[in-house]
Protein backbone atom coordinates (compact mmCIF):
# COMPACT_ATOMS: atom_id res chain seq x y z
CA UNK A 1 0.00 0.00 0.00
CA UNK A 2 1.11 3.47 -0.84
CA UNK A 3 1.58 6.22 1.80
CA UNK A 4 0.00 5.78 5.25
CA UNK A 5 -1.87 2.29 5.52
CA UNK A 6 -5.35 2.53 6.04
CA UNK A 7 -6.72 2.49 9.61
CA UNK A 8 -9.42 -0.05 10.01
CA UNK A 9 -11.11 -0.77 13.13
CA UNK A 10 -12.58 -4.42 13.84
CA UNK A 11 -15.78 -4.32 16.34
CA UNK A 12 -16.01 -7.85 17.52
CA UNK A 13 -12.93 -10.49 18.43
CA UNK A 14 -14.65 -13.39 18.48
CA UNK A 15 -13.54 -16.15 16.59
CA UNK A 16 -13.90 -15.01 13.40
CA UNK A 17 -13.52 -11.12 14.29
CA UNK A 18 -10.10 -12.05 15.77
CA UNK A 19 -8.78 -13.74 12.51
CA UNK A 20 -10.22 -10.95 10.34
CA UNK A 21 -8.45 -8.58 12.44
CA UNK A 22 -5.02 -10.67 12.58
CA UNK A 23 -5.46 -10.85 8.69
CA UNK A 24 -6.09 -7.42 8.23
CA UNK A 25 -2.52 -6.94 10.24
CA UNK A 26 -0.69 -8.92 8.51
CA UNK A 27 -1.69 -7.37 5.24
CA UNK A 28 -0.18 -4.03 6.78
CA UNK A 29 -2.81 -2.27 7.55
CA UNK A 30 -3.35 -0.11 10.93
CA UNK A 31 -5.66 -2.29 13.27
CA UNK A 32 -7.77 -1.47 16.38
CA UNK A 33 -9.76 -3.98 17.60
CA UNK A 34 -12.18 -3.57 20.31
CA UNK A 35 -14.83 -6.33 21.80
CA UNK A 36 -16.79 -6.18 25.29
CA UNK A 37 -14.02 -9.13 25.84
CA UNK A 38 -11.30 -7.24 27.97
CA UNK A 39 -9.51 -10.52 27.54
CA UNK A 40 -9.67 -10.39 23.40
CA UNK A 41 -8.84 -6.93 23.45
CA UNK A 42 -5.79 -7.70 25.53
CA UNK A 43 -4.97 -10.70 23.30
CA UNK A 44 -4.90 -8.55 20.15
CA UNK A 45 -2.82 -6.10 21.65
CA UNK A 46 -0.54 -8.45 22.72
CA UNK A 47 0.18 -9.72 18.87
CA UNK A 48 0.81 -5.97 18.14
CA UNK A 49 -2.70 -4.72 17.42
CA UNK A 50 -4.38 -1.39 19.16
CA UNK A 51 -7.26 -1.48 21.11
CA UNK A 52 -9.85 0.32 22.36
CA UNK A 53 -12.75 0.62 24.80
CA UNK A 54 -15.72 1.56 23.08
CA UNK A 55 -16.70 1.40 19.50
CA UNK A 56 -16.58 5.10 18.96
CA UNK A 57 -13.21 4.74 20.07
CA UNK A 58 -12.13 2.75 17.82
CA UNK A 59 -14.20 4.12 15.06
CA UNK A 60 -12.63 8.09 15.91
CA UNK A 61 -10.25 8.92 12.04
CA UNK A 62 -10.87 5.19 10.87
CA UNK A 63 -11.11 4.51 7.22
CA UNK A 64 -13.02 1.02 7.39
CA UNK A 65 -14.30 0.15 10.43
CA UNK A 66 -15.33 -4.00 9.99
CA UNK A 67 -18.68 -5.00 12.20
CA UNK A 68 -18.10 -8.50 13.15
CA UNK A 69 -21.02 -9.36 15.44
CA UNK A 70 -23.73 -12.02 16.13
CA UNK A 71 -27.01 -10.23 14.50
CA UNK A 72 -28.93 -7.28 13.51
CA UNK A 73 -29.50 -5.86 16.97
CA UNK A 74 -25.83 -5.53 17.76
CA UNK A 75 -25.25 -4.30 14.45
CA UNK A 76 -27.50 -2.11 15.14
CA UNK A 77 -26.24 -1.02 18.89
CA UNK A 78 -22.71 -0.79 17.71
CA UNK A 79 -23.87 1.96 15.10
CA UNK A 80 -26.06 3.71 17.08
CA UNK A 81 -26.34 3.09 20.67
CA UNK A 82 -23.97 4.90 23.07
CA UNK A 83 -20.67 5.43 22.47
CA UNK A 84 -21.12 4.16 19.05
CA UNK A 85 -19.43 4.45 15.62
CA UNK A 86 -21.60 6.66 14.19
CA UNK A 87 -20.48 9.50 16.97
CA UNK A 88 -17.13 9.57 15.65
CA UNK A 89 -16.72 7.61 12.11
CA UNK A 90 -15.46 10.48 9.68
CA UNK A 91 -17.49 11.64 6.33
CA UNK A 92 -16.92 9.53 4.05
CA UNK A 93 -15.50 6.32 5.64
CA UNK A 94 -16.95 3.07 5.35
CA UNK A 95 -18.56 0.43 7.80
CA UNK A 96 -18.40 -2.85 6.37
CA UNK A 97 -21.12 -4.85 8.23
CA UNK A 98 -20.36 -8.81 8.08
CA UNK A 99 -23.84 -10.01 10.65
CA UNK A 100 -26.43 -12.37 9.28
CA UNK A 101 -29.45 -10.41 9.13
CA UNK A 102 -32.92 -9.84 7.49
CA UNK A 103 -32.40 -7.74 4.28
CA UNK A 104 -34.97 -5.44 4.99
CA UNK A 105 -32.67 -4.71 8.35
CA UNK A 106 -29.75 -3.96 6.64
CA UNK A 107 -31.25 -1.68 4.11
CA UNK A 108 -32.42 0.34 7.09
CA UNK A 109 -29.15 0.39 8.83
CA UNK A 110 -27.74 1.31 5.29
CA UNK A 111 -29.73 4.26 4.87
CA UNK A 112 -29.88 5.74 8.24
CA UNK A 113 -25.49 5.49 8.01
CA UNK A 114 -25.71 6.71 4.71
CA UNK A 115 -28.02 10.01 5.48
CA UNK A 116 -25.06 10.56 8.05
CA UNK A 117 -22.15 11.20 5.00
CA UNK A 118 -20.69 7.87 5.68
CA UNK A 119 -20.66 4.79 3.32
CA UNK A 120 -22.45 1.19 4.30
CA UNK A 121 -21.12 -2.12 2.56
CA UNK A 122 -23.29 -4.96 3.69
CA UNK A 123 -21.09 -8.21 3.34
CA UNK A 124 -21.86 -11.51 5.54
CA UNK A 125 -19.49 -13.37 5.99
CA UNK A 126 -18.99 -17.54 5.15
CA UNK A 127 -16.07 -19.99 6.18
CA UNK A 128 -15.24 -20.49 9.71
CA UNK A 129 -12.73 -19.47 12.10
CA UNK A 130 -9.79 -21.41 10.42
CA UNK A 131 -10.19 -19.27 7.57
CA UNK A 132 -11.24 -16.22 8.90
CA UNK A 133 -7.40 -16.30 10.24
CA UNK A 134 -5.65 -16.97 6.87
CA UNK A 135 -7.74 -14.47 5.25
CA UNK A 136 -9.63 -17.25 2.88
CA UNK A 137 -13.27 -16.19 3.59
CA UNK A 138 -15.93 -16.20 0.98
CA UNK A 139 -17.65 -12.49 1.38
CA UNK A 140 -21.01 -12.04 -0.17
CA UNK A 141 -21.26 -8.19 -0.83
CA UNK A 142 -23.71 -5.15 -1.67
CA UNK A 143 -23.51 -1.44 -1.85
CA UNK A 144 -22.41 1.54 -3.89
CA UNK A 145 -19.49 1.66 -5.91
CA UNK A 146 -17.76 4.08 -3.54
CA UNK A 147 -18.34 1.81 -0.82
CA UNK A 148 -16.56 -0.85 -2.73
CA UNK A 149 -13.65 1.10 -3.85
CA UNK A 150 -13.10 2.52 -0.26
CA UNK A 151 -13.51 -1.65 1.00
CA UNK A 152 -11.59 -3.12 -0.84
CA UNK A 153 -7.82 -3.41 -0.08
CA UNK A 154 -9.55 -4.78 3.56
CA UNK A 155 -12.00 -7.05 1.66
CA UNK A 156 -9.13 -8.39 -0.25
CA UNK A 157 -7.42 -8.85 2.59
CA UNK A 158 -9.70 -10.99 4.47
CA UNK A 159 -11.36 -12.89 1.48
CA UNK A 160 -10.40 -16.05 -0.87
CA UNK A 161 -13.35 -15.35 -2.67
CA UNK A 162 -15.20 -11.92 -2.87
CA UNK A 163 -18.69 -11.35 -4.61
CA UNK A 164 -19.33 -8.30 -5.49
CA UNK A 165 -23.96 -9.05 -5.75
CA UNK A 166 -25.38 -5.46 -6.61
CA UNK A 167 -25.08 -1.58 -6.12
CA UNK A 168 -28.12 -1.83 -2.86
CA UNK A 169 -27.26 -2.87 0.33
CA UNK A 170 -29.46 -5.72 1.71
CA UNK A 171 -28.63 -8.07 -1.51
CA UNK A 172 -25.44 -9.59 -0.24
CA UNK A 173 -27.23 -10.26 3.25
CA UNK A 174 -30.47 -11.93 0.88
CA UNK A 175 -27.72 -14.40 -0.68
CA UNK A 176 -26.38 -15.23 2.40
CA UNK A 177 -29.77 -16.04 4.08
CA UNK A 178 -29.97 -18.52 1.11
CA UNK A 179 -27.00 -20.48 1.98
CA UNK A 180 -27.78 -20.43 5.73
CA UNK A 181 -31.10 -22.05 4.40
CA UNK A 182 -29.36 -24.95 2.80
CA UNK A 183 -26.53 -24.86 5.65
CA UNK A 184 -28.91 -25.46 8.25
CA UNK A 185 -30.88 -27.85 6.07
CA UNK A 186 -27.99 -30.03 5.80
CA UNK A 187 -26.33 -29.89 9.25
CA UNK A 188 -29.91 -31.00 10.69
CA UNK A 189 -30.24 -34.17 7.92
CA UNK A 190 -26.75 -34.73 9.01
CA UNK A 191 -27.32 -35.18 12.33
CA UNK A 192 -30.54 -36.98 11.42
CA UNK A 193 -28.80 -39.82 9.27
CA UNK A 194 -25.49 -40.56 11.77
CA UNK A 195 -27.85 -40.78 14.44
CA UNK A 196 -29.89 -43.01 12.87
CA UNK A 197 -26.82 -45.07 11.45
CA UNK A 198 -25.66 -45.44 15.19
CA UNK A 199 -29.22 -46.61 16.18
CA UNK A 200 -29.01 -49.26 13.74
CA UNK A 201 -25.81 -50.95 15.18
CA UNK A 202 -23.47 -49.67 11.96
CA UNK A 203 -20.03 -48.36 12.73
CA UNK A 204 -20.59 -44.60 12.01
CA UNK A 205 -16.76 -44.47 11.20
CA UNK A 206 -16.93 -46.57 8.36
CA UNK A 207 -20.66 -44.48 7.54
CA UNK A 208 -18.66 -41.48 7.23
CA UNK A 209 -15.73 -42.87 5.06
CA UNK A 210 -18.93 -44.64 2.88
CA UNK A 211 -20.83 -41.46 2.58
CA UNK A 212 -18.48 -38.81 1.55
CA UNK A 213 -17.47 -41.14 -1.19
CA UNK A 214 -21.45 -41.05 -2.09
CA UNK A 215 -24.33 -39.48 -3.80
CA UNK A 216 -25.46 -38.60 -0.08
CA UNK A 217 -22.82 -36.31 0.81
CA UNK A 218 -22.94 -32.71 1.58
CA UNK A 219 -20.23 -29.94 2.85
CA UNK A 220 -21.90 -29.65 6.12
CA UNK A 221 -21.96 -33.67 6.84
CA UNK A 222 -18.24 -34.19 5.41
CA UNK A 223 -17.12 -31.02 7.66
CA UNK A 224 -19.48 -31.38 10.74
CA UNK A 225 -19.97 -35.57 11.00
CA UNK A 226 -16.10 -35.79 12.46
CA UNK A 227 -16.99 -33.41 15.54
CA UNK A 228 -19.61 -36.22 16.44
CA UNK A 229 -17.21 -39.27 15.56
CA UNK A 230 -15.15 -37.54 18.34
CA UNK A 231 -17.56 -36.73 20.89
CA UNK A 232 -16.51 -33.14 20.60
CA UNK A 233 -19.64 -30.38 20.79
CA UNK A 234 -16.53 -27.55 21.11
CA UNK A 235 -18.67 -24.78 19.16
CA UNK A 236 -17.29 -23.95 16.09
CA UNK A 237 -20.10 -22.67 15.43
CA UNK A 238 -23.45 -23.12 17.40
CA UNK A 239 -27.28 -24.65 17.53
CA UNK A 240 -28.65 -21.25 18.59
CA UNK A 241 -27.08 -19.46 15.84
CA UNK A 242 -29.17 -21.87 13.39
CA UNK A 243 -32.08 -21.04 15.56
CA UNK A 244 -31.18 -17.39 14.49
CA UNK A 245 -30.96 -17.74 11.11
CA UNK A 246 -33.40 -20.19 10.12
CA UNK A 247 -35.87 -17.75 12.53
CA UNK A 248 -35.09 -15.45 9.47
CA UNK A 249 -35.75 -17.41 7.07
CA UNK A 250 -39.08 -18.27 8.06
CA UNK A 251 -39.84 -14.43 8.79
CA UNK A 252 -38.68 -13.59 4.91
CA UNK A 253 -40.43 -16.68 3.63
CA UNK A 254 -43.58 -15.52 5.72
CA UNK A 255 -43.24 -11.90 4.64
CA UNK A 256 -42.77 -13.24 1.12
CA UNK A 257 -45.87 -15.68 1.16
CA UNK A 258 -43.45 -18.59 0.17
CA UNK A 259 -43.88 -21.95 1.46
CA UNK A 260 -40.36 -23.30 3.01
CA UNK A 261 -41.45 -26.49 4.98
CA UNK A 262 -37.84 -27.93 4.56
CA UNK A 263 -36.29 -25.28 6.96
CA UNK A 264 -38.97 -25.14 9.09
CA UNK A 265 -38.84 -29.03 9.86
CA UNK A 266 -35.00 -28.11 10.82
CA UNK A 267 -35.72 -25.03 12.97
CA UNK A 268 -37.27 -27.12 14.82
CA UNK A 269 -34.45 -29.32 15.01
CA UNK A 270 -32.22 -26.66 16.30
CA UNK A 271 -34.98 -25.15 18.42
CA UNK A 272 -35.22 -29.08 21.07
CA UNK A 273 -31.29 -28.86 21.16
CA UNK A 274 -31.19 -25.26 22.35
CA UNK A 275 -34.46 -26.11 24.63
CA UNK A 276 -32.44 -29.19 25.61
CA UNK A 277 -29.39 -26.97 27.03
CA UNK A 278 -27.01 -27.18 23.87
CA UNK A 279 -27.89 -23.83 22.87
CA UNK A 280 -24.10 -22.94 23.00
CA UNK A 281 -22.87 -26.16 21.41
CA UNK A 282 -21.51 -27.03 18.11
CA UNK A 283 -24.35 -27.24 15.47
CA UNK A 284 -23.83 -30.70 14.88
CA UNK A 285 -25.39 -31.33 18.50
CA UNK A 286 -28.56 -31.82 16.89
CA UNK A 287 -27.04 -35.14 16.73
CA UNK A 288 -26.72 -35.28 20.72
CA UNK A 289 -30.42 -34.74 21.02
CA UNK A 290 -31.26 -37.40 18.41
CA UNK A 291 -29.18 -39.88 20.70
CA UNK A 292 -30.63 -38.53 23.84
CA UNK A 293 -33.79 -39.10 22.48
CA UNK A 294 -33.43 -42.11 20.43
CA UNK A 295 -30.72 -44.32 22.71
CA UNK A 296 -28.51 -44.19 19.41
CA UNK A 297 -24.99 -44.45 20.85
CA UNK A 298 -22.59 -42.02 19.91
CA UNK A 299 -18.91 -41.07 21.10
CA UNK A 300 -18.35 -39.68 24.07
CA UNK A 301 -22.04 -39.71 25.25
CA UNK A 302 -23.32 -41.96 28.29
CA UNK A 303 -25.98 -44.57 27.45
Amino acid sequence: MAGSPQRIAVIGLGSMGFGMATSLQRAGFAVTGCDVSADSVARFVAGGGRGAATPAEAAREADIVVSVVVNAAQTEAILFGKAGVAETLPKGAVFISSATMDPDVARRLAARLTESGRLYLDAPISGGAQRAAQGELTILASGSRDAFAKARPALDAMAAKLYELGDEPGQGAAFKMINQLLAGVHIAAASEAIAFAAKQGLDIHKVYEVITASAGNSWMFENRVPHVLEGDYTPRSAVDIFVKDLGIVQDMARNAKFPVPISAAALQMFLMASASGMGRDDDIAVAKMYARITGAPLPGLKS
